[in-house]
């Protein structure tokens, strides 16, 4: 089983300045010649890791990361203005213009699927190849399911966490109620709904419960951030127009893709990937029978590293 490549340190960091008032982290690692490859964080709004440079061989792949509007090393943190799915798309290709590069294969899991999708949609030709994880296709429903009603049956007892902020009278909508208290006033009420939010996320990330995964949703800086920018996405029907991803399925036509989903992924369900993978058929589909949600599952990081390996020897 494939593990994930040694650590690495970028070896240029660039502060990017887009709409007022963003500035956006961009960093690079590996090889300045190699393949350039863009990873995109999940969220919206969870910000970079360390272990994300490590998807990638080094020695072959020039491997660009950056941090979404709001979150992360970007700046102002947690900031709504102007955080849009189009404003994201506007500064992907920002960065690919200002780093003087052609094409890109392009990897996201979770929102970063979301992301990665849209943008290879909008800009096909700029898109070398596609590797997904966790696809999200950010429709109500997908949103419903671990928002509102799905989810909750397999894990009620942290549903129970993730409810207790809300009075009851409000629970018939929880994204807006949730809404309501990341962008008030109240800043205890804030910090005490992030928290909530981001945890039960956290929670239900891995098929077997893992420490570090809810340590770094729990830690506040990251609560923040993604807990106000998902649900300012989400109650904005995250800025896409009805089922626009797998209408636009079709422009991803002659691109080739990898699809990584596990089975018992309790965030986004395996019926986005098989939804995907329908209207775009070229792309392998490979369900990996022992895995939730989080990229930092053995079998997900196996099927990851592994189609990174592939892909690096088909653009070669």
């Amino acid at each position: 089983m494939r593990q994930l490549y040694p650590p690495l340190q970028p070896y240029v960091s660039h502060t990017l300045t887009v709409d007022s008032p963003h500035q956006l982290h961009v960093e690079e690692c590996g090889n300045p010649d190699g393949i350039p490859v863009l990873f995109l964080h999940g969220g919206p709004g969870s910000g970079c890791e360390k272990y994300h440079r490590s998807f990638f061989d080094p020695e072959r792949y020039r491997i660009v990361l950056f941090d979404q509007r709001g979150c992360g090393k970007s700046t102002p943190h947690a900031a709504l203005e102007g955080n849009t799915t189009q404003a994201l798309v506007a500064d992907i290709e920002t960065i690919r213009q200002q780093l003087g590069i052609e094409r890109w294969m392009v990897f996201g899991g979770s929102w970063g699927s979301t992301l990665a999708l849209v943008y290879a949609e909008t800009y096909p030709d700029r898109v070398a190849g596609l590797i997904l994880r966790g696809i999200f296709l950010c429709r109500p429903e997908d949103i419903d399911w671990f928002y509102q009603s799905g989810a909750d049956r397999l894990c009620p007892d942290q549903w129970q966490q993730f409810i207790a902020p809300i009075p009851e009278v409000e629970r018939h909508e929880m994204v807006n109620a949730y809404y309501r208290r990341l962008t008030g006033d109240d800043e205890v009420a804030a910090m005490s709904a992030a928290k909530a939010w981001s945890l039960w996320e956290g929670y239900s990330s891995t098929l077997l419960p893992k420490r570090s995964v809810v340590d770094h949703f729990g830690d506040p800086h990251t609560a923040v951030s993604l807990a106000r920018i998902e649900a300012h996405y989400f109650v904005n029907d995250s800025f896409l127009e009805p089922n626009q991803i797998l209408r636009d399925a079709g422009k991803l036509a002659g691109i080739p893709g990898v699809i990584v989903h596990g089975r018992y992924d309790l965030v986004c369900p395996l019926s986005q990937a098989w939804a995907l993978h329908q209207a775009w058929p070229e792309a392998q589909l490979e369900v990996i029978a022992d895995a939730g949600h989080s990229a930092t599952e053995p079998g997900i990081v196996d099927a990851l590293i592994r189609a990174s390996d592939a892909m690096a020897g088909m653009l070669a």
